[in-house]
């Protein structure tokens, strides 16, 4: 019964990051089509990222205190609210402010969604069965890496509408698989409970409480490596935002432009699969200075490609990149820092990554309407290795930083 619930909610992350593969990394190529230029799509992914900051607490707080409706049921929820948005993508064939909103809704509501989707893991647990949740999302990487991979070759076919049809399609799916997923998790439950696997009365772990601006006085150096995370980031983002206009500048289509996301998504799961074992071998500190440097090698080769071919190949060093990079941030800040701590750690650099993705989204638009996909490809290599120095700088000063912290409390 384990096994079938972690299948169930496997194929629930799988059919979130087939969505985003939709509305998020096919925007451009449905907006480009509905006749905006890339600054309108740049503001367009920016102010969506801003709606779902402000948003996203409002909606986690409400699932924290609903008795009426549990998490599946809100997230059930927002999956019916984005197919009636999706639906207006249908409807709406030129650019127009209603369709601006809409777009700009979809993609903010599928931002929120996601927190709930990996809270859902543990919300799950709760069952007396084990989520695991680095396999799920590895699942979901290779769900949105089989979607892009085929979207790109239907659009080119048949054209932009195949995209808002697909996402129907989807969002059907993770309904049903969100209902299955719900059906599964009452039944272990309630067998466990019958047998007394689990109690029912489920005791809260208490965390030290600290408020943000504490946190960042007493972790100055932290602060630092998540600058130099928005470094790094500036040109995932860039390559997951305008990655058709950096194709089409070497020649290519939305065809090769969905090949190369797919080859991106699947060269990241046997990371994510096999992180635990590198754990053993490789300190999280070591592992994020590669990373970094694997980052600025992609961008680069992006910059100084002529062919498609060698935007393909920049695409390899994704398994060092964006696939190494978030396990080891994630377990870095854990090993790092107090559980109270770890909380408002995993906060701040979730908050970058969204800074970043609006930076990036308006910027990026901006760069390519003067100066075209080169410009912007170099930007983003500057920005990059910036970053990449600032992490490889302070990642090490972090450990060293927490250590005269424990002195000080001994």
């Amino acid at each position: 019964m384990g096994k079938l619930l972690n299948f169930k909610y496997a194929c629930t992350q799988g059919t979130y990051w087939m969505i985003y593969g939709v509305v998020g990394s096919f925007a451009s190529v449905f907006l480009l089509a509905r006749g905006y230029s890339n600054s309108e799509i740049g503001v367009i992914l920016a102010v969506a990222n801003v709606v779902a900051v402000v948003l996203q607490p409002l909606v986690a707080d409400f699932a924290d205190r609903s008795k009426k409706i549990t998490l599946i049921g809100i997230i059930q929820l927002m999956t019916i609210i984005m197919i009636l948005m999706m639906a207006g993508l249908c409807v709406l064939q030129k650019k127009t402010l209603a369709l601006s909103l809409i777009f700009l809704m979809l993609i903010a509501w599928h931002t929120i969604l996601q927190p709930l989707i990996n809270s859902l893991s543990f919300k799950l647990e709760e069952c007396g069965i084990h989520i695991s949740f680095g396999v799920a999302r590895g699942v979901g990487s290779l769900a949105y890496s089989a979607l892009v991979g085929v979207l790109g070759t239907m659009v080119e076919t048949y054209g932009v509408m195949v995209m808002p049809i697909t996402g129907e399609v989807v969002l059907v799916m993770l309904l049903i698989s969100l209902a299955l997923t719900k059906s599964q998790y009452n039944k272990v439950k309630a067998v466990n409970t019958e047998e007394g696997v689990i109690d029912v009365k489920l005791k809260e772990e208490t965390v030290e409480e600290i408020n943000l601006v504490d946190f960042i006085k007493r972790n100055k150096m932290f602060l630092v490596v998540n600058i130099g995370v928005i470094g790094v980031y500036f040109s995932n983002q860039i390559l997951n935002n305008y990655m058709i206009q950096v194709v089409s500048d070497v020649g290519g289509d939305s065809e090769d432009m969905g090949r190369i996301l797919s080859l991106m998504a699947f060269l990241e799961i046997p990371v994510m699969f096999c992180f635990d074992n590198l754990r053993k071998r490789f300190t999280c500190q070591l592992m994020l200075k590669v990373s970094a440097v694997g980052f600025v090698v992609k961008i680069a080769m992006c910059y100084i490609a002529t062919t498609v071919t060698m935007v393909y190949i920049a695409q390899l060093f994704q398994l060092i990149s964006f696939g190494l990079f978030l396990p080891a941030m994630v377990h870095f800040i854990d090993e790092m820092m107090s559980k109270g701590e770890a909380v408002k750690g995993q906060a701040l650099f979730t908050m970058m990554v969204t800074v970043t993705t609006m930076i990036s989204s308006l910027f990026g638009g901006i760069i390519l309407d003067i100066s075209g996909a080169k410009m912007l490809t170099l930007v983003a290599t500057v920005v990059t290795t910036i970053g990449a120095l600032i992490i490889i700088g302070s990642v090490d000063r972090v450990k060293k930083q927490e250590n005269e912290k424990g002195k000080g409390l001994s």
